[in-house]
């Protein structure tokens, strides 16, 4: 028996997913799971939320037009926020979310994804995924809040600091 659910998200998720994070001390505010679902109401974005064993477990979201300048101008939907709470890690959570994103793409005719991963060691776990997964970097470098970092820049190391990669779905 399979002890991951997957579900769309529900309003009632805001609260009971910004709590599951907080619980474990990362900064994740109601207003933007609201955001989430509203942009969801909208058809802007797709946000699944996984379960393991009846409990909140971890989401990610599908952004239909990424803010990504390139992501955007090629068409290349973009997976953004994929989190799944540290308890529940290493139960393949993550790839059951990853499996149902890229289905979900492929089913709108999209043959291509993209994403963002962080730099620093909170997002190890994810850059080995995303290679396991068959994502590539797709060569622009550094791009801190979606803008490509210069040579001799200075940046501050953060959420916001992210290496692109794309994967190209099998129709």
């Amino acid at each position: 028996m399979n002890k991951v659910k997957l579900r769309r998200m529900e309003e009632i998720d805001c609260k009971i997913i910004s709590k599951g994070f907080q619980a474990q001390g990362w900064n994740k505010p109601y207003k933007l799971y609201k955001k989430y679902f509203i942009e969801q109401q909208k058809g802007e974005r797709d946000i699944f939320i996984a379960e393991f064993e009846n409990e909140f477990a971890g989401y990610v979201t599908i952004q239909w037009q990424s803010p990504d300048d390139y992501f955007y101008k090629q068409s290349i939907p973009e997976i953004k926020d994929l989190n799944t709470l540290i308890k529940f890690r290493n139960k393949g959570i993550a790839t059951v979310l990853m499996d149902t994103a890229e289905k979900r793409i492929k089913e709108n005719g999209y043959s291509i994804v993209g994403l963002g991963v962080g730099l620093y060691a909170d997002y190890g776990i994810a850059q080995r995924l995303y290679i396991k997964r068959g994502y590539n970097f797709d060569g622009r470098g550094l791009m801190y809040r979606g803008v490509e970092v210069k040579p001799g820049c200075n940046v501050f190391v953060d959420d916001d600091l992210n290496l692109c990669m794309l994967k190209k779905l099998i129709q």
